[in-house]
């Protein structure tokens, strides 16, 4: 269970001793969830950033973030060097941004995390089947959260929305 703080961002309004309005751990979980794209930043070993989108799922019992990618992407050459990432969804008004660590998933965890992934993207039994099994050819990671950071960026919520998450 993450603890709930403020980001350091004093010079912006967000106060550093004061949590009234911030944000439930569960507004997060909700946008992380219902949310259909994501971006993936990785870093390679000599520090040159890449983002790109990707689909995942929020596994809201284990608290991570999974996802899938070809083995020959750069994505995974990047996490073999390092495997420190940032996910955030794909809303610029309820945004949130999770900074954690990247694991590949093998056995159990990563069937589980391919039928969530089927349940999520596809409409019918037969084809979520197929996705399963197109999951599992594939690498598959979970992202185990460091610290998250959630902001409404509307002009009045700002300040008083601006929520940073920690987990220990």
């Amino acid at each position: 269970m993450p603890r709930i703080t403020r980001p350091d961002m004093a010079g912006y309004g967000v106060p550093t001793d004061d949590l009234e309005g911030a944000l439930p751990r569960e507004w997060a979980q909700e946008r992380l969830t219902e949310c259909r794209n994501y971006w993936l930043v990785t870093v390679s070993g000599a520090g040159r950033p890449h983002s790109m989108p990707v689909w995942g799922v929020w596994l809201p019992d284990r608290e991570v973030f999974a996802f899938s990618c070809a083995p020959t992407a750069r994505k995974v050459r990047n996490l073999a060097a390092n495997d420190q990432v940032v996910v955030t969804n794909d809303d610029s008004v309820n945004c949130v941004s999770l900074e954690g660590r990247a694991r590949p998933l093998e056995g159990e965890a990563k069937e589980a995390m391919a039928r969530a992934y089927a349940a999520k993207y596809v409409d019918r039994d037969h084809d979520r089947d197929d996705m399963v099994g197109f999951i599992l050819a594939n690498t598959c990671y979970e992202v185990g959260p460091d610290r998250a950071f959630g902001i409404v960026e509307t002009e009045e919520d700002f300040s008083r929305s601006a929520t940073k998450w920690v987990w220990d």
